[in-house]
């Protein structure tokens, strides 16, 4: 959960604020419904719903979205798994008023323990998160990030911390002004290493 949540609020917080429900959601639909943590899912995705509608004028939609976030968020403790409520509420209550508001400031970023995360900040399991969800926010084919994202952390538990696919997640998340040599480097990578786990698995 700390994974999808902090890499959900890194994508919020640099901006692509209808992109980070796309971390949450697969965890959000395994859960059973009512319980804490589907709500906190729930309320979060319906915040990142609120403020995309407002940012594209939509106002009924994003008073609808910021009133029912409110309800799911109502009763949870203010810190709940680390996620600073109290001034997510605080915004969706005036979202819910004053929709416009998005016109005349930036929507309030969201707080996670002790910081406000940026997608500069996460970790190798939090950026693999997050470059599956980008990839499609930027129009790339998600196959191949994702499967970068897998060879990641399978070289990460194997104690390889250099490993090149660490190192073009990172850059795929964070370089926004060459993200597409970025995205080609790594599509390679990912071929290279499939025909060569293809050779070995044709061996036995």
């Amino acid at each position: 959960m700390r994974d999808a949540l902090r890499a959900g609020i890194a994508i919020y917080n640099d901006g692509y604020y209808h992109a980070a429900h796309d971390a949450w959601e697969a965890r959000w639909l395994a859960l059973e419904s009512d319980t804490d943590d589907e709500r906190l899912l729930h309320g979060l995705i319906q915040y990142t719903g609120a403020v995309y509608h407002a940012r594209n004028r939509n106002w009924t939609g994003a008073v609808g979205l910021a009133e029912s976030a409110l309800e799911y968020l109502a009763g949870l403790p203010d810190a709940y798994r680390g996620v600073r409520l109290a001034s997510v509420q605080a915004y969706l209550e005036v979202l819910a008023t004053d929709p416009a508001v998005i016109d005349r400031r930036r929507p309030e970023p969201v707080g996670y323990e002790d910081e406000v995360p940026r997608l500069a900040d996460l970790e190798v399991t939090e950026t693999a998160i997050a470059a599956g969800v980008l990839a499609e926010e930027f129009g790339y084919d998600a196959t191949p990030v994702e499967a970068a994202g897998k060879y990641a952390l399978a070289d990460l538990e194997a104690g390889r911390d250099d490993s090149r696919f660490i190192t073009l997640l990172f850059d795929f998340v964070r370089e926004d002004d060459d993200r597409g040599i970025v995205y080609d480097r790594l599509s390679g990578h990912v071929d290279r290493r499939r025909a060569k786990e293809e050779d070995v698995s044709g061996l036995f």
